[in-house]
């Protein structure tokens, strides 16, 4: 049972592309709808051709008892057995273009982020990491952190299973951390949800989540990624040494003023510009 939770990890960790609705949803029309429903398709269609994939790999397995002796290189092995070398090579060049691919989100995303809170004040370097090219129009100062604390984290091979797990834990943390909180709140100083309303149905999955983060943080911490979690405990203790030492009497919280002044000069703009083309 223990070796099938651990397992898990591996559909836990794939099927986090919900999250790309809403990092899009600034540019989402309808997006109190439209960003709910499409993170269900998303779990809905990564679930089931996730599940597919690893069942034709599974049913690929000419030898069980030989392919536990490979540890992680099964996959490799396995090709290696039942692929002719044309199509193992396809198979190759489709998933390292999958990993890019997916590496690219993840670095889209998180500078996303980074500028995001950046342009709050709400991290350390503010003023350089919300800084935009006028050139590309893009936070570039953002992007390249990203990439360079990317890459200086999975630099080191041999931790790349702590690497994962530490993912998994930390991504799953982050969404589980505003449900948590969602829950204490409702029926307190939240007494409307939105259109994609749950209805009473909602305190029972918010305790499923947390339930199901505890299970995500046990089973990440286990041999061979038994690192984990003391790079989580550091992580928790870096980040309240920061945020009771520095942040907390520092940030107050989004610049709402400047926040609606900023944006009434983008729709000025934009409107004029509307015009001008119009003409």
């Amino acid at each position: 049972m223990f070796v099938f939770l651990l397992g898990l990890l591996l559909p836990i960790y794939t099927i986090t592309g919900y999250d790309a609705s809403a990092h899009t949803s600034k540019e989402t029309v309808d997006a109190s709808r439209s960003v709910p429903k499409g993170m269900v398709h998303s779990v809905i269609w990564s679930a089931l051709f996730g599940w597919l994939m690893l069942c034709a790999f599974v049913l690929a397995i000419p030898d069980m008892g030989e392919a536990a002796k490979q540890g992680w290189r099964v996959f490799f092995w396995t090709s290696d057995q039942v692929l002719p070398q044309t199509w193992k090579m396809i198979l190759y060049v489709v998933v390292v273009v999958s990993q890019y691919l997916c590496g690219l989100a993840t670095v889209t995303s998180a500078s996303r982020m980074i500028f995001a809170f950046s342009r709050d004040g709400g991290l350390p370097g503010s003023a350089t990491l919300r800084t935009v090219s006028p050139k590309y129009r893009t936070p570039v100062a953002a992007i390249w952190t990203t990439a360079v604390l990317a890459v200086l984290f999975t630099s080191y091979a041999e931790w790349y299973f702590v690497i994962v797990s530490v993912t998994v834990i930390f991504l799953f943390l982050s969404f589980t951390v505003p449900i948590f909180c969602g829950l204490l709140a409702y029926g307190k100083t939240w007494n409307k949800m939105g259109p994609w309303d749950m209805g009473p149905k909602f305190k029972f999955v918010a305790v499923l989540c947390v339930l199901a983060m505890i299970l995500i943080l046990v089973i990440g911490v286990q041999p061979p990624s038994d690192k984990a979690l003391t790079i989580t405990i550091a992580f928790f203790i870096l980040t309240a040494i920061v945020w009771f030492g520095v942040e907390r009497r520092r940030f107050k919280g989004p610049p709402q003023g400047v926040m609606i002044q900023q944006r009434a000069k983008e729709i000025e703009q934009a409107e004029r510009a509307v015009g001008e083309k119009s003409i």
